[in-house]
């Protein structure tokens, strides 16, 4: 974790680019917008019982960048149940554990969470969570190793058409290996 962002305990609701106040309560209504912890957790959930997608950036610009380009290129597919975690509570760069779980409880349907981070202290925030005794991140999550960018259309769409975390985070392989030459 970053050192200002290891001691943010504060509230991560709020709505997208603005200052924190009151989250929108969970919808049941299909939306392509997606759902974003930057300081925030705002827009309609997919309430299916899909995979839950979380996008950790040091940036949320970058984040909410990969999660529309991800969700445009679903074309007419519903879309996964899908959040952002960019950057600090206060706009800054850096990773906050509590942006992270207010976007994995907010995308958790009940069938496991996969949370792909861009690098560095993203990760090392998302490990510690895990391994806190008990977590308190959903149930079953599982932190995805693949690239970012790649990883997230790989991963939002498998989790979009209704693959289970096994094929969702194989899917995250599937786009580390890919090799562009």
């Amino acid at each position: 974790m970053d050192g200002a962002d290891a001691a943010d305990t504060s509230d991560a609701t709020g709505t997208a680019g603005t200052a924190a106040g009151p989250a929108p309560a969970a919808s049941s209504e299909t939306s392509s917008d997606t759902s974003s912890a930057s300081g925030s957790a705002s827009g309609s959930q997919t309430r299916t019982g899909r995979v839950g997608v979380v996008l950790v950036s040091h940036s949320a610009k970058v984040a909410s960048a990969v999660a529309e380009l991800s969700g445009a290129l679903l074309g007419s597919v519903d879309p996964a149940p899908l959040a952002v975690a960019g950057g600090t509570r206060d706009g800054g760069v850096g990773t906050s554990a509590e942006l992270v779980l207010a976007a994995a409880r907010l995308v958790d349907e009940g069938q496991g969470v996969a949370v792909l981070c861009d690098m560095g202290s993203a990760v090392l925030t998302v490990r510690s969570l895990l391994a806190e005794d008990p977590s308190p991140l959903p149930a079953v999550t599982r932190i995805v190793d693949a690239p970012f960018l790649e990883g997230a259309v790989a991963i939002t769409l498998t989790s979009a058409l209704g693959g289970d975390l096994d094929a969702v985070l194989a899917a995250a392989e599937d786009a580390r290996q890919y090799r562009k030459h």
